[in-house]
């Protein structure tokens, strides 16, 4: 049962994950220079470079880099889906002749670079964000995106005890698809007990309905690209649509504080609100203290970049590339719910074993 009750009460469900923006080309190295690449060399290549999120994938990957002998070069696009300095930084990593690539995939549009650099004899891992099909990398590192959905909406179904909901979902796109985007998306109408129309597509569902114990209205999908004012922008225009909003799910954390500017601006007091997230960083377990989160599923970018280097030095050494467990398309990295309120039916942890842990 919920700890507090939900008479007229709306409280934010902010929810995902996924990236921030502005992050600038960068190029930077480890263990042997400026990238000097060839037999011992390997790229990450992120979406951006601003994101704590990747900071601690560069972070992950540095480390396990220096401990296996490998020369890291990396690089990031100006903003969440800019493919474009992707495909540049990929073919970068073709011309020196690095062992292997770890990229965290901005769309579909980078997957014809990366087909070309495993042609060429690189190994390509992708880490937290599998792309479309999955069999366009050797392998990929990720958190289960379904499964962190899923946890914030049945976390969101158990704090509503059957009170309508009326849901703003922030996603990460309009006008691109990337598997993270529709996998939280859907994921989250699922642990609701939403009906999807298919499962891989933003938007379809029944705009009104019921959920697992009561009545849900829809009222918007709006694009963040992963960022603090574009989740301004899209909370302040769900609100335009209808005032009186009680969940909202955002794409991940940097999404979700712009969405409560413009819920502070509009005057609703955020415990009328759920808000629920992605990504679990250690600003967000302050966040959740601080009740600007209600939850947040907690992924490990660390845990996948150390991965990814190792496999690649492992590959580079002459051995295979790890391969998933049976009937899975990428190794998952975990993912656990982090808030202070638990709900009945719904494993999670609190705040303070989450800073533990926050992107270990």
């Amino acid at each position: 049962m919920s700890s507090f009750s939900l008479s007229r009460k709306r409280r934010r469900l902010l929810a995902f994950a996924a990236a921030t923006a502005l992050a600038t080309t960068s190029l930077a190295a480890c263990g042997g220079g400026s990238g000097s690449g060839g037999d011992s060399g390997v790229a990450l290549i992120t979406k951006t470079d601003t994101n704590p999120f990747f900071v601690a994938m560069q972070e992950g990957a540095s480390k396990a880099a220096k401990d296996n002998g490998l020369d890291l070069t990396t690089g990031a696009g100006k903003e969440d889906g800019d493919s474009d300095t992707q495909i540049k930084l990929i073919e970068d990593a073709i011309a020196r002749g690095d062992s292997g690539i770890l990229i965290t995939p901005a769309t579909n549009a980078v997957n014809p670079a990366i087909k070309e650099a495993r042609d060429t004899g690189l190994t390509v891992i992708a880490l937290d964000t599998p792309p479309d099909p999955p069999d366009t990398v050797d392998l990929t590192y990720a958190t289960d995106n379904r499964e962190a959905g899923t946890l914030i909406g049945e976390w969101t179904k158990a704090q509503l005890g059957g009170e309508k909901a009326t849901i703003a979902l922030l996603d990460l796109f309009n006008d691109k698809v990337a598997a993270v985007d529709y996998n939280r998306d859907q994921g989250f109408l699922e642990g609701m007990g939403i009906d999807t129309a298919d499962p891989n597509v933003n938007g379809d569902e029944a705009a009104t309905g019921q959920y697992d114990g009561g009545d849900y209205e829809i009222v918007c999908n709006e694009p963040t690209n992963g960022a603090q004012p574009e989740g301004r922008t899209a909370m302040e225009s769900c609100l335009s649509q209808n005032p009186d909003i009680n969940v909202v799910y955002t794409i991940n954390e940097p999404s979700a504080y712009g969405a409560d500017e413009a819920l502070k601006a509009a005057g609703i007091d955020h415990k009328d609100v759920f808000m629920v997230s992605v990504d679990g960083g250690c600003q967000a377990m302050d966040a959740i203290d601080n009740e600007v989160i209600d939850a947040t599923s907690q992924q490990y970018p660390l845990v996948m970049a150390q991965k990814g280097v190792e496999a690649i030095a492992k590959v580079a050494d002459g051995g295979d590339v790890p391969q998933p467990p049976s009937g899975q398309d990428f190794i998952s990295t975990g993912v656990k719910l982090v808030t202070n309120t638990p709900a009945d039916g719904v494993e999670s942890i609190d705040t303070t074993e989450g800073k533990k842990i926050c992107w270990g």
